[in-house]
């Protein structure tokens, strides 16, 4: 497709970038470390602590040498991280980066059986996790790979007096941290101490060499994971620079807040362009609680705030967040879900800053395309590629349809990934013989190269900007010994874009919502349970079997309201 898009880029952004001097993460990081030793890498939002570039260049250290010199794992092994967003996950993260492993990004709020399967499908040998979320790895464990486990209490880096009132709040008041008995697991502070006592041998990491594994359900809702190398991530991280150099003073610190969890890709790739740019991030671990994280706002002047449209939504409605200092905000963010336009409008009201739509995968590391930034009026397009980044509307055929028609987004550019792990005919039905990615969302775009998202394709449902498949939750549904059948869909909801809705045939009369609900609690995570249950006589069904879900869809196509939410 002809780059029709170009035309339409903020002045002083290139049309191409450089990709064959990126190096490693790790390469960047310590350029860094040497640019800005005594700048702030990242603070924690809930208690101030900082810590500086010289400081987690030493920590990281400390965790590399304590994989490759006490454990002597092989360069390659894949490292699993398993906590929300605390100082430890930057230490952790760089620290196996440096030593060249591979990441294994990890929900915290997974079940065992979903951290099970991650687990076993990577092939992961250590897991760095929280230990309020160790009871869960304790069930796991025994299906997995993992001989090597650390676990850190929330505290663990805030220093005293801050260490230990976190803790005691944690563990005795809030009673946070279930019993759980992970025998050989060794504490934080032990593998600090072990890693600054051994050797660390710099080793080669090749900006092609495997980087992250990070987990998605694709188009299909198999879990699979994206192989991302370190050149995808620092190619998209400088896409991101260049596209938001232009509007930036070079005089201010770059003060990024990110409150989506860094294990998502959305902030995994946040993170890793500030880290190359010498920027300080805030991280913000329950955003949900809104109060706290508009006083978190409060504190720091922030250029960045990248974040989901329901995130943006709770603040604009909180009283006290148009008090919040706006004045070196540059711009927000919005991606993994549709950026709704009163939220939009409402923001910039109050921020006088647009709120600027993006779009991306986790297979394309993750942006694909972005607003351009001297636009300051909502347009409902998710923007225009990135630089290096081409995209080609195809139909069903995979021949490429004209401006304004409808087909499926497809993308090439240095940020896409190398393949799904160990799945070869996954890679194979998601990318075309010419190089495109296939991301199975239909679009178009129109003559000046902005898209638009027109459906999802196959049946994937967002909330809260999280993908949730069908698949996963009716084959947990299935389980239930009360149900004959099921489906599950999306539907609208004003809270997190979409909720799940699950159609039950019962095979025992005597089944309830809540029973169903209960039981989903059980396999799944907060944001895979279905919110509405409906029960019906019979599944619309096509000629050869197949669940009819668009009829399921419309059916549930009214707004969810809280009185009608199954708890």
């Amino acid at each position: 497709m002809e780059r029709i898009w170009l035309q339409s880029y903020s002045p002083g952004v290139p049309h191409e970038i450089g990709v064959d001097d990126l190096g490693s993460i790790g390469d960047r990081f310590e350029a860094s470390v040497r640019a800005y030793a005594d700048r702030v890498a990242f603070i924690s939002g809930a208690s101030g602590v900082r810590i500086t570039y010289r400081e987690l260049d030493g920590l990281s250290r400390s965790v590399a040498s304590w994989l490759q010199s006490v454990l002597r794992l092989p360069q390659g092994s894949r490292v699993a991280l398993m906590m929300p967003n605390i100082l430890q996950f930057p230490v952790c993260l760089l620290g196996a980066l440096r030593a060249g492993y591979v990441v294994v990004n990890v929900n915290p709020l997974y079940t065992a059986r979903e951290l099970a399967h991650q687990l076993a499908d990577s092939g992961a040998e250590a897991i760095f996790i929280l230990e309020n979320m160790a009871h869960v790895l304790e069930k796991a464990i025994g299906q997995t790979a993992v001989k090597h486990v650390v676990v850190t209490g929330v505290g663990d880096l805030l220093g005293f007096p801050k260490r230990h009132l976190a803790h005691f709040v944690v563990r005795r008041v809030k009673k946070m941290v279930p019993p759980y008995s992970l025998p050989g697991a060794v504490s934080f502070d032990a593998m600090l101490a072990q890693g600054a006592a051994a050797r660390f041998d710099p080793v080669a990491v090749s900006s092609d060499d495997l980087a992250f594994l990070q987990y998605t359900g694709g188009t299909t809702g198999v879990s699979k994971g994206a192989m991302l190398s370190h050149r995808n991530l620092l190619a998209n991280a400088r896409q991101a620079e260049v596209w938001s150099d232009p509007f930036l003073d070079p005089k201010d610190e770059f003060i990024l807040v990110t409150a989506i969890p860094l294990y998502h890709i959305f902030a995994l790739g946040s993170a890793v362009s500030h880290i190359t740019r010498g920027g300080c991030n805030v991280l913000v671990s329950d955003p949900r609680n809104t109060s706290a994280f508009v006083k978190v706002l409060a504190k720091y002047r922030f250029v960045s705030l990248p974040a989901v449209n329901t995130l943006f939504n709770s603040l604009i409605h909180h009283p006290e967040f148009a008090k919040v200092n706006f004045n070196k905000l540059r711009f927000a963010i919005g991606g993994g879900a549709a950026v709704q336009k009163a939220v939009a409008e409402r923001w910039q009201e109050i921020t006088g800053v647009p709120l600027c739509e993006g779009y991306g995968l986790t297979e394309c590391s993750p942006t694909v395309t972005c607003n351009p930034l001297h636009i300051t009026a909502y347009t409902g397009s998710i923007g225009l590629p990135m630089p290096s980044t081409e995209v080609s509307i195809r139909d069903e055929d995979g021949v490429e349809v004209a401006p304004g028609e409808a087909g499926e987004l497809c993308v090439r550019g240095p940020q896409v990934m190398l393949g799904y792990w160990n799945r070869p005919d996954e890679t194979a039905r998601v990318m075309t013989p010419d190089g495109f990615l296939r991301t199975g969302d239909v679009a178009t775009i129109d003559a000046e190269g902005f898209i638009r998202i027109v459906d999802r394709k196959k049946d994937l449902v967002i909330v809260s900007g999280f993908n949730v498949y069908p698949n996963e939750v009716e084959q947990v549904v299935a389980l239930h010994p009360q149900v004959l059948e099921a489906a599950a869909v999306g539907v609208p909801d004003e809270a997190s874009g979409e909720a799940v809705k699950l159609y039950v045939v019962k095979k025992d009369p005597a089944l309830t919502a809540e029973a169903l609900i209960a039981h989903c609690r059980e396999s799944l995570t907060g944001y895979k349970v279905p919110k509405l249950v409906e029960f019906l006589d019979d599944l619309p069904k096509s000629n050869v079997g197949k669940v009819l879900r668009r009829e399921l869809r419309e059916r549930g196509s009214g707004k969810v309201s809280p009185r009608s939410t199954a708890r």
